[in-house]
């Protein structure tokens, strides 16, 4: 019975959320996010397109410029996707990708020219992690996040996407 006082002060911390009783030198960062100034990369090229899979649901192949992938100070991960369906047509789009909130940006979008297009109403959005056909779920779940963490640099986010690719 000598440890029963010490159990009831801790059950206390432990139900009630009370971190800082049992740690403390806990201290939460309270500063507010703020995300940097995006520079658009350059226009992709065929050579560093990586594919990673969706979903069978789709004959779409979906694709990362690995030049362009980044992982900001404000831990965004930004890359180019390429989307091409089976008759050849493609989309291309840059995106930001923020692990701890589960949303998503895009930035701009790919012109025929080889050129971006801004996307003046550029907003953070959820990702939708039940629809299958949502490439946005595939990167979050299996190549830049890990429960809500980004990948530390782009060499590990395209380690991840070439793992990825090899493992389906």
């Amino acid at each position: 019975m000598k440890f029963l006082p010490a159990f009831l002060f801790i059950l206390p911390a432990l139900c009630f959320g009370k971190a800082e009783v049992l740690n403390p030198d806990f201290v939460e960062d309270t500063t507010p996010w703020e995300e940097i100034a995006v520079q658009l990369p350059p226009y992709p090229s065929d050579r560093n397109l990586a594919p990673f899979e969706v979903s069978s649901a789709t004959s779409n192949k979906f694709m990362i410029d690995t030049a362009s992938i980044s992982v900001g100070q404000d831990k965004v991960v930004r890359y180019t996707i390429v989307i091409e369906s089976p008759r050849g047509a493609r989309t291309v789009n840059y995106e930001g990708l923020r692990c701890d909130t589960m949303e998503r940006k895009l930035y701009a979008f790919g012109q025929s020219d080889g050129k971006w297009s801004e996307n003046k109403r550029a907003a953070w959005e959820s990702i939708k992690v039940r629809s299958l056909l949502s490439y946005h779920k595939a990167l979050f779940e299996d190549i830049f996040c890990d429960v809500g963490i980004p990948v530390r640099d782009a060499e590990e986010a395209v380690r991840k996407l070439k793992q990825s690719a090899g493992s389906h």
